[in-house]
Order: C-alpha cells, then structure tokens, then sequence
C-alpha cells in the first residue's frame, strides 16, 4: 500500500481549514431592505429591531439597544458609564454627542499618586474612587429631546422586562461571571445580583431586580430618575461605603454635549467621526490621510508594504495623541493641524518603509500656540437611511467592579483613562500629558471612535467597535478593508487584524493576521511582532449600490446583526 502524499495531505488539510473559516464569515453574512442593527448581543440587536419595526427611527433604536446591554452586556453596556454617538440623518445633516464622563468636583491632578509621586495604580481602576460622574442617561436623554419619535417610555420597557423577567446566559457570558466571582465579592460586601455560590451554566436566567427598578424610575422621570432622587441618593451612599467622591451635585450637574463632528476626505470618501474629548475621530483622519498616497489596494491586504504603511503611519498618530489630545472645553486641542491632510502626507513622505522607525525617534509635533479595553459598539440604519453609530464603555471589563447597592448597576473606572502621571501608561499602555491631567469636571481622554463614512454624497458605511488603545487602528483597518480591498461588511469585521500604538514599541497582531513570511521580513528589519489575543469587537453596516444593508457582525463574541 503506498503511503500517501504528505504535501497532498497538507494541501487538502489547508483548504478545508480555509473553507470552515470562509464558510463562517459566509454564514454571518445578512443583507436586509429596511433596517439593521448590530450589537454585541442577539438580545440587544433584537430589541433594536423591534423598535425599527414599530416605525421608530434610528435614534429610537440606539436607547432601546443602549438600555437593553445595560441588562444583557453588564461588562460594557452600562447606566454607569457614558460613551460617543455619531449621527447622520437622511438627508445628510450631521452632529456628534458627547456623554463622556467626567471627574468629581474633588478630583484633582496627583490623586492616585503616593507620596513619592508614583502612581498607585488600582486606586484609578478599581472600586468607588476609579469612577467618573457617568453620562449615558444624560446623552440618552439629549439624543431623545433633539430626535427620538416614540415615547420615551416604549424604549425603556424592552430593557425593564429583561431585567426583571431574566434573560438566558451565553456560554462566554456564564465562563465570565464565573472568572469574575471573587474579585466581584471582594468590592461588594453586600451582594449583587452577579454574585452566587453555585457557578453559572449557559442557560441561565439572569435576574436583575434592582436595576429593573432604576430602570423604571427612568423610564417615568428621564434623567431625574437617575440624577436625581433615590438613585442618586443609592450612587451617593456607595460612594460613602468606599472611598468614591461623587456627589449629589456632580450627579445633578452632568450635562451631555451637542459636538461638531471631525470631518474630512478620503479620496472620494467622506469621513465623519467623534471629535475631542475621543481621540478617535482626529486620529482615524490623520491615519487614513497618512496612508492615502500608497498604492494599498495594489499591494493587498496585509502584504509586507501595506503593513509598513499602515504601522508607521500609527506611530506617528499615536504619539500625537499622547501630547495634544484632551477635553476641549480645558485644554487647546489643534484639531485643525493634526486633521490636515498636507501635514500628515508630508510628514508620511519622509519615512523609509525599508526599516522600522524606533519608537523612541518619534516625537510629537509641534504647532505654534500649544503646549491623552472593555467597551461596546453598535451600528444602526433605519428604513430611512437615518444612521447611528455609538460606542459605549465603562473602560475595564465590569468597570470598578463594584455594583451600586440598591440600584444594580455597574460603576466605570474611566478615572484611569486620565493621564494620572505624564509619561505613565495607563491600563491600556497609552502615555498622556498636561492635555489629559486630571481636573474636576473635566472628561477623560477617550480612543473611542464611532465612525459613519460617506461615497459621493451618499451613506455607506457605519461602523465601530470596543477595544481600548486598539479602538482607532481596528476602525481604520475595517474602512480600508471596505474601501481599498473590496471586502463584503462581514469580511470586513472577520479579517485577522494588528496594532502599533508608537509604546511600547511593538506590533500586536492577532492569530491569523500577517503571514508568516511577512513576520519574517518585518522582523529582520526591526519590527518586533507580539501575537496577542483578539483585537476588537467591530460591528459594520455598508450600504450596497442597490440600497440594502450590508452587516458584519464581530465573531470575537456574541454579535449579532439583525434587521429586517
């Protein structure tokens, strides 16, 4: 019997990989006439629907999806958070809201450092002292004044039923509550909902019977259901259980804010993202204007020039966005400079893409006059063309950790995503200065970066994702994918992705991503890859020529697309 052909065992072996992964990207992939939505939960995507469905618009749809992960996503979707959304409406009319959070009238710049000056890190990442004031009731509210068509009423009771009816556990849900027992028992003395002896099973039903009733004091009094009266009074007292400093008139005078969106050209297409205090929007600009003179789509996806381009082009991004980026409303952003399309190619035309730039070589620009990963992303389109993209976070995963006794929901620890100490990193090993200092009732540097892009006028794209430092070059590899290598939404969002945020100097890349004979190349010229668990949870809608919705939903988690 001859034995068989191991060069043939390997090439079939390799195509039915291939196959099984193609066939997954393939089996994600929707297209609907009238509306979608895509979230990082089948619950949260189906709520929004449902509202969609119910003649609602695409504003209606993003409350009723950012109450509902309140309840089914506590890891990220949150009441004590805040985030960024990005509108555009059919008629073309654009605007940017920011409910970011913001520090205590107490904060002040060296408060989580010891007495020799060193940052004492868990002080900004865990319990009641690592939370901001949050603000996604208040930008909900905002959103719902200036465009909301349905009762308020109609978009909190999705979210109120989930909460106290129960809702089935993910397997991925179960492993995470269970990883997260011990540190949820030691900031929660009292007990939460989360917390139990026997471990969660996939299948579980989830009753959260506290929030369910935060829920419906905001549902009959908006934001004074939150800011306001007994919820406030529950935030205030755990504050005084810890060693947390909000107060009842931090929470009174959070107000979200109305922003004018960065907007810019690349080539044909029209990019509209979050501005200042996210760093998204100013950054994704300056890294497609960086790499918009490469000839990317000859070289291909991932190949060994088109990841030099790229990867250059974000240590130079990066490392602006740790000197000039902060809250606009206390510090000089040169939005304008960083935006420019000439500085950025011109900077770009000096790099040698023969051998990696050291990070230490690099340094921030300098403009006349001037001296900062766990979130969530939803896409939305309604049957109008009305398009929402809103990125929402509490920063870590479970945020502080600690569960507001009485009111069932999570408290952010976005206090860490300040530039406590300059030169020091933060959880995510993003350096910050003077821009992003810690300052009362200022907003917390953000990489969030909710993005919809534009083709001759016209919708085509809405997209965004969760991931901390990586939130900006996930976004900037997802449009490129679409733009410049003709990839399907889903494609789009399932290609392997990699990372360079100037420091620490190294390039992280997913399994999959960069083949290993470009590794290779890389390598010998000084680039240091680190393989790294996955990057990023992007949800993309595109708008096909024919006008029907395109979706990628993430297979990194739970995601899912749904429409209609």
């Amino acid at each position: 019997m001859k034995k068989p052909n191991l060069i043939y065992l390997f090439i079939i072996v390799f195509f039915l990989g291939s196959c099984s992964v193609n066939q997954k990207t393939a089996d994600l992939q929707t297209e609907f006439a009238n509306g979608a939505v895509v979230t990082a939960h089948p619950l949260a995507s189906e709520v929004g629907v449902e509202i969609l469905k119910k003649g609602g618009n695409a504003v209606d749809a993003a409350i009723a999806v950012k109450f509902a992960l309140a309840v089914v996503y506590p890891n990220a979707g949150n009441l004590g958070g805040g985030g960024f959304m990005v509108y555009r409406a059919k008629d073309g009319q654009i605007s940017s809201l920011d409910f970011r959070e913001k520090a205590p009238s107490k904060a002040f710049k060296d408060m989580y450092l010891d007495q020799n000056g060193n940052p004492i890190t868990d002080l900004s990442l865990y319990g009641q002292l690592a939370a901001g004031v949050p603000g996604s009731v208040g930008g909900m509210d905002e959103a719902f004044k200036k465009y909301g068509s349905l009762p308020w009423k109609d978009l909190l009771q999705p979210a109120i039923d989930l909460a106290s009816k129960g809702f089935a556990l993910t397997k991925q849900q179960a492993g995470e509550f269970n990883r997260y027992q011990e540190r949820f028992k030691k900031f929660n003395p009292n007990g939460a909902a989360i917390i139990r002896d026997a471990e969660w099973k996939e299948g579980d039903n989830f009753v959260q019977s506290e929030l369910a009733e935060t829920l419906k004091r905001i549902a009959e009094l908006g934001r004074d259901g939150f800011y306001k009266g007994k919820t406030a009074e529950f935030i205030v007292a755990e504050m005084k259980r810890g060693n947390g400093i909000i107060s009842l008139k931090d929470l009174e005078d959070y107000q979200a804010a109305w922003r004018d969106p960065i907007v810019g050209m690349y080539k044909n297409h029209k990019i509209i993202s979050m501005p200042p205090p996210s760093s998204g929007g100013v950054a994704l600009m300056a890294l497609l204007q960086s790499v918009e003179n490469y000839p990317l789509k000859k070289w291909g996806f991932q190949s060994d020039s088109t990841v030099r381009a790229m990867v250059e082009a974000e240590r130079r991004v990066y490392a602006d966005r740790a000197t000039h980026l902060g809250d606009p409303d206390f510090y000089r952003v040169p939005v304008a400079n960083l935006t420019d399309a000439k500085f950025n190619q011109e900077r770009m035309s000096k790099v040698s893409l023969e051998k990696a730039t050291p990070s230490d070589d690099v340094k921030a620009s300098k403009f006349p006059g001037y001296e900062s990963e766990q979130t969530t992303h939803y896409s939305i389109v309604d049957k109008e063309g009305n398009a929402v993209s809103l990125t929402t976070t509490i920063n870590g995963s479970y945020g502080s950790l600690v569960w507001v006794d009485g009111a069932g929901f999570l408290l952010n620890n976005e206090m860490d995503d300040f530039s406590v100490k300059p030169g020091s990193p933060n959880m995510y090993g993003l350096l910050g200065g003077k821009a992003n200092s810690v300052e009362p009732g200022k907003r917390m540097l953000s990489a969030m970066t909710p993005t919809i892009v534009e083709e001759d006028g016209k919708l085509k794209m809405v997209v965004g994702t969760p991931g901390g430092s990586t939130i900006i070059t996930s976004v900037f590899q997802t449009i490129l994918n679409v733009l410049e290598f003709d990839m399907t939404a889903q494609e789009s969002v399932s290609a392997a992705r990699f990372h360079h945020q100037w420091k620490p100097d190294v390039v992280d890349a997913e399994e999959g991503a960069i083949d290993e004979k470009t590794r290779q190349s890389l390598s010998e010229d000084g680039y240091k890859i680190n393989e790294r668990s996955p990057i990023g949870r992007v949800e993309n809608i595109v708008i096909l020529k024919n006008g029907k919705l395109q979706t990628g939903a993430d297979h990194r988690g739970d995601d899912r697309a749904v429409g209609y």
